[in-house]
C-alpha cells in the first residue's frame, strides 16, 4: 500500500469576516490536517477545521516576536512530506503582497505537491464596501495599488499623476502619504478614504480631504486598513447602501442606522453543544460572536438512583425541572426504561424558566407550574399548592448545585428525592479563537448564562492563560442575580445584569449598557 502523499495549499482567506471565503477554500479547511496561519486571519475561520487539526500561528506583528520565512518554508515542507493536507491560510488574495514567492519556491525544491486558492483581496473588496468605486467613466479610468510599508522606495511622482490610488499598509505612514502627495502637486482638496477592518462587523470608515485627514483621525489606530485617494471617493456619498451593517466613522457623516450592537466583539459562553440561538441573536443585532464552550454536560457517574426514581414513578406528586439538560437527560432515562411521556400522568411538574418549558413541550408536555420570576429561588415561595406530605422527585446535576432549594422544599414538609441526572464538567480546552480574541484583548464584552459557566471560565484561563489583563477592561454581563453573585465573587464586580433573566432580557441589557457608554464616551 503507498503512503499517502501530503499537498499544500496556499488559501486566500478573503478580508475578514468567514461570508467573504470562497466555497473552495471553505471545504479545503474542512479537510485540513494542518493550518498554518496569519495575523490578519479572522479567528473565527479557525473554526472550520477539523477538531483534531493542528493549528500553528506564524503570524508576523510589529513589534512582536515573530516567525521568520525561513521558518514557515520549513513547517509547509515538514508537514506536507509526513503525508498531510496542509493549509496556508492567507488573508485577502495570496498572490496580493502576500509573500507567497518564498514558500512556493521552497515547496518546489523539496518536491511538495502544491496548489494555489485565490481570496477576494482587500484591495478590492474594501473600497466596494464603503461605496467606494475604483474605476469611473469620467473620474477615475485607472487606479494603482501599491503597499507603504517602506515609502521611500515609491515613486511618488509618477503615482500621484494617477487618477486613483489604493494604498495597503499604509495606517503609521499616513502622514508620509499626504505630505509626499501634496509635494507632488496633488490638490489639498483631493478626497481621501480610509477603510479600517473592512468586510467585518468592526469595519469604520473615515472620510476627508487631504488638507484635514491627519486632523480628523489624530490619535486613532488605523491599522490593518486600506487607503483610497481620488476624486471617486466623493461618489461614496451616492453610493453607499442606505442601510450600513458596518460601524461608520465619517469626518462628515455617523451612520444613524447601524445595529445596536455593531463594532463590539461578544465572547458567549455556553455548553458544549449547546444551540447558538442566543449567538445568532447578538449576531443580527451586529455584534460580532466568539463562542467559548465552558460547560461540558456529561452522563452521571451512574444512573442507579434516577433509574430507581422512575421505575416508581408513581410514587412521586411533583416532578422539579430546574434546567433544560435536567429535562432532557430523564426523558433520556425514561426512554431507556421503555416508558414514555404517559408514565407522568398522574404527577405535575414544575420548571425555572421559559426555556426549560420549552424543552419540556418537546416531549409534548406543559408545565403545571412555572414561577414569575425565571430563577430557582422563587420556585418554593410562589408554589401553587401546600407542601406538607408531598414526596418531590427532582433530577439535577451530580455536584456543585445550590442546596437552597432543597432545603427550603424540606422546611416546608415536603419529602425531596435527589437524584444525579448529569454533571457539569470543565472543558480541557478552548477554541483557539476565543484564546486568541482574549490574548489580543479585542473582546470587548463576555456573557455568563449560569454560575458553573463562570467557575468554570475562571478556571480555564486560570490554567491556560499567563495573561489575565483583559478581565479589567472587558464588560462582564450575567443573566440574573446567582450568575451576578458568582461574578462578583471570582472578578470582583459584576457590570451588566439581566432584568428579566432570560438570553433575551441578557441581549436587552447588553444593548442598554452599549448604548449608556456611547453617551457617556460622547459626552
Amino acid at each position: 500500500m503507498s503512503e499517502k502523499k501530503g499537498k499544500v495549499y496556499l488559501v486566500g482567506a478573503g478580508p475578514g469576516d468567514v461570508a467573504y471565503l470562497t466555497v473552495k477554500a471553505h471545504n479545503l479547511l474542512k479537510q485540513a490536517e494542518v493550518l498554518v496561519y496569519d495575523a490578519l486571519v479572522d479567528p473565527q475561520l479557525l473554526e472550520c477545521v477539523p477538531i483534531d487539526c493542528l493549528k500553528l500561528d506564524v503570524g508576523k506583528r510589529g513589534g512582536k516576536p515573530s516567525t521568520t520565512q525561513g521558518e514557515i518554508n520549513n513547517l509547509l515542507v515538514k508537514y506536507c512530506q509526513q503525508g498531510k493536507q496542509v493549509i496556508r491560510l492567507k488573508s485577502g488574495d495570496p498572490f496580493i503582497f502576500g509573500r507567497c514567492t518564498s514558500e512556493i519556491t521552497a515547496l518546489k525544491k523539496s518536491g511538495c505537491d502544491l496548489e494555489i486558492v485565490p481570496g477576494i483581496s482587500s484591495v478590492f473588496a474594501a473600497p466596494l464596501l464603503a461605496g467606494i468605486p475604483l474605476t469611473d467613466p469620467v473620474l477615475s479610468r485607472c487606479f494603482a495599488v501599491f503597499t507603504a510599508h517602506e515609502p521611500d522606495a515609491l515613486n511618488w511622482e509618477a503615482l500621484s499623476r494617477l487618477e486613483t490610488l489604493v494604498i495597503l499598509m499604509g495606517g503609521q505612514h499616513l502622514s508620509e502619504i499626504v505630505h509626499r502627495t501634496l509635494r507632488q502637486g496633488r490638490s489639498p482638496t483631493t478626497p481621501i478614504a480610509i477603510i479600517r477592518w473592512a468586510g467585518t462587523p468592526n469595519q469604520q470608515v473615515w472620510t476627508a480631504q487631504l488638507s484635514d485627514i491627519l486632523e480628523q483621525t489624530s490619535g486613532l489606530s488605523l491599522s490593518p486598513a486600506v487607503i483610497v485617494i481620488g476624486e471617486v471617493v466623493g461618489l461614496r456619498q451616492y453610493l453607499q447602501p442606505e442601510k450600513i451593517d458596518f460601524k461608520i466613522v465619517d469626518s462628515n457623516l455617523t451612520s444613524s442606522t447601524q445595529l445596536p450592537l455593531t463594532g463590539k466583539t461578544i465572547l458567549v459562553t455556553r455548553s458544549v453543544g449547546q444551540s447558538s440561538q442566543f449567538s445568532d441573536r447578538l449576531t443580527a443585532l451586529g455584534a460580532t460572536i466568539i463562542e467559548m464552550p465552558t460547560l461540558e454536560i456529561r452522563p452521571p457517574t451512574n444512573w442507579q438512583a434516577l433509574d430507581s426514581a422512575i421505575a416508581n414513578i408513581s410514587d412521586f406528586d411533583w416532578l422539579i425541572l430546574t434546567s433544560t439538560n435536567g429535562v432532557d437527560y430523564f426523558f433520556t432515562r425514561l426512554n431507556a426504561q421503555g416508558k414514555d411521556s404517559r408514565a407522568l400522568a398522574g404527577m405535575k411538574i414544575a420548571v425555572v424558566g421559559e426555556k426549560t418549558a420549552q424543552s419540556l413541550q418537546q416531549h409534548s408536555l406543559k408545565p403545571d407550574y412555572i414561577p414569575p420570576s425565571f430563577v430557582a429561588d422563587s420556585l418554593v415561595e410562589n408554589f401553587p399548592e401546600a407542601l406538607l406530605g408531598k414526596k418531590l422527585l427532582f433530577p439535577r446535576v451530580e455536584s456543585g448545585g445550590r442546596e437552597v432549594l432543597v432545603k427550603e422544599f424540606s422546611a416546608k414538609g415536603a419529602d425531596v428525592i435527589e437524584v444525579a441526572a448529569y454533571q457539569s464538567c470543565c472543558p480541557d480546552s478552548i477554541p483557539e479563537s476565543a484564546k486568541l480574541a482574549l490574548e489580543n484583548q479585542t473582546v470587548d464584552i463576555i456573557t455568563f448564562a449560569s454560575s458553573k459557566t463562570v467557575q468554570f471560565f475562571n478556571q480555564i484561563i486560570s490554567n491556560l492563560l499567563s495573561n489575565q489583563s483583559f478581565l479589567a477592561t472587558v464588560c462582564i454581563a450575567s443573566i440574573g442575580p446567582q450568575t451576578s453573585k458568582t461574578c462578583q465573587d471570582l472578578f470582583g464586580r459584576v457590570d451588566v445584569e439581566a432584568e428579566e433573566y432570560t438570553l433575551d432580557g441578557l441581549a436587552e441589557a447588553i444593548i442598554k449598557w452599549t448604548r449608556n457608554t456611547e453617551i457617556t464616551n460622547n459626552q
